[in-house]
């Protein structure tokens, strides 16, 4: 009886060693690199572009892993000479059994450090698509993907111009980790797929969309047919938070995006940084919501035609080329300005809202409590680059002055209520240049 009991341990034993001799050296003999022709004709025949992988290596511990170095699907001839992506390394583990039965099923892919580079043409196509897929049956016959994980990733998008020049990057992503579920390859390639093609979790160290950058970005993602969603998103941005959602639409020849955001605790001179033409022009904290949408122009200024509504608060801050408290000091002067004595540009809080069209932003009501005046006005700023001002409104002085300030003001066009002053005034000019004169415009 011990006898067989040894027997079978040493069976066993020598059964464990085979095993493991398979696992760790049928790699070294089965060079799957060989077939490296053979996979790249593949993925060629099932994406319609040109693709390069460098090495191709098998490892079947803990999971049948093919793993491939320097993959890379470049750009149709329809665009400028690019990759679509360039992966250094990718681990594509797959289902031990279905193999058996001559069915490939992928359990994960591990893309490590992935440049993704998406292109539009003016007549509608994007580079990553496939036209092929409208007139044949080429598809990933390899179902959906449990899990794509993505380490240390780049995203650029930019159109290209009519000219088919290459034009600006509107949208750029750095150092993205994510983790995806149930993708379909097949779907992402495939113009017309209906489906969804992943979701999960998405992080950036900084993403940039037209001017205005962010950082330390955490957000859940959802890639449906020509849609991308970005929800939940929480960033830094500007010395301050934004929280809000993203997404962008690539359903119709001209691509499009809404956004829909709050913001707090951010930096004004940080923000209008960002725009070189209205650099440090205001100073102050800004929180509130705003509502953003439009198209995506095959244009050098891509952006252009955005539109948008909002409401913003800005406090404790400085509007130096204004001067709003001087300017009313010439008309009267008072006393108790807190720090308006020494600075007459400081406020303590602007509130307006703001409605932006045709690269105008127009608010209707906008509430100015600065340091001895509070001011109620409207207007617009152009914002195509002219930077034209046409504001008017009414500043009250909140302190009473005696009865000969009182009666010169007057006698200026000023208002007596209540034993304060106010006075109608009109701004125009420009951001760098305004002009401050008082009464209002002519109807």
């Amino acid at each position: 009886m011990a006898s067989r009991r040894k027997i079978a341990i040493w069976l066993a034993v020598i059964a464990t060693c085979l095993v493991v001799g398979v696992v760790f050296l049928a790699p070294v003999f089965l060079n799957i690199d060989r077939y490296r022709p053979e996979v790249i004709s593949y993925f060629e025949q099932n994406t319609g572009k040109k693709v390069e992988i460098e090495r191709l290596a098998l490892t079947l511990f803990p999971q049948i892993t093919v793993h491939m170095d320097g993959f890379g699907v470049k750009s149709p001839p329809l665009f400028p000479p690019s990759y679509i992506v360039k992966i250094a390394r990718a681990d594509v583990a797959f289902d031990f059994w279905p193999l058996l039965r001559r069915r490939v099923v992928i359990r994960s892919v591990v893309l490590d450090n992935p440049e993704i580079n998406l292109v539009s043409d003016p007549d509608g196509p994007w580079n990553f698509e496939n036209p092929n897929t409208e007139n044949s049956k080429n598809t990933f016959p390899l179902g959906i993907i449990d899990k794509v994980v993505m380490t240390r990733g780049h995203l650029v998008v930019s159109n290209l111009l009519p000219s088919d020049a290459a034009g600006p990057v509107f949208f750029e992503a750095h150092d993205i980790t994510s983790e995806l579920d149930g993708v379909n390859l097949a779907a992402i390639v495939n113009p017309n797929s209906p489906s969804l093609n992943g979701q999960g979790t998405w992080k950036a160290g900084r993403l940039r969309f037209g001017a205005v950058e962010t950082t330390n970005v955490n957000c859940k993602f959802r890639l449906e047919s020509k849609e991308i969603f970005f929800t939940d998103l929480s960033a830094d941005a500007y010395s301050g938070k934004t929280t809000g959602d993203f997404s962008v639409n690539l359903a119709k020849k001209t691509a499009s995006f809404k956004a829909d955001g709050r913001m707090s605790g951010i930096e004004m001179t940080h923000l209008l940084a960002a725009f070189h033409e209205t650099r440090a022009r205001i100073s102050g904290k800004l929180e509130g919501e705003l509502k953003l949408a439009g198209d995506i122009e095959h244009t050098a200024s891509p952006l252009a035609g955005m539109r948008g509504t909002g409401h913003l608060k800005l406090t404790n801050g400085q509007l130096p080329s204004l001067m709003l408290n001087s300017n009313l000091m010439k008309l009267a002067h008072f006393n108790d300005l807190g720090p308006a004595k020494d600075n007459p540009s400081s406020f303590n809080s602007i509130s307006t809202d703001l409605e932006l069209a045709n690269q105008r932003i127009a608010s209707k009501a906008i509430d100015i409590d600065g340091y001895g005046v509070d001011v109620d006005g409207s207007g617009s700023v152009s914002v195509s680059g002219s930077d034209a001002l046409n504001y008017q409104g009414v500043a009250a002085i909140t302190t009473k002055q005696g009865f000969l300030t009182n009666t010169i003001a007057r006698l200026a066009g000023a208002k007596l209520t209540d034993g304060k002053l106010s006075f109608p005034f009109r701004i125009d000019g420009t951001i760098d240049n305004p002009k401050f004169s008082k009464g209002l415009k002519d109807k």
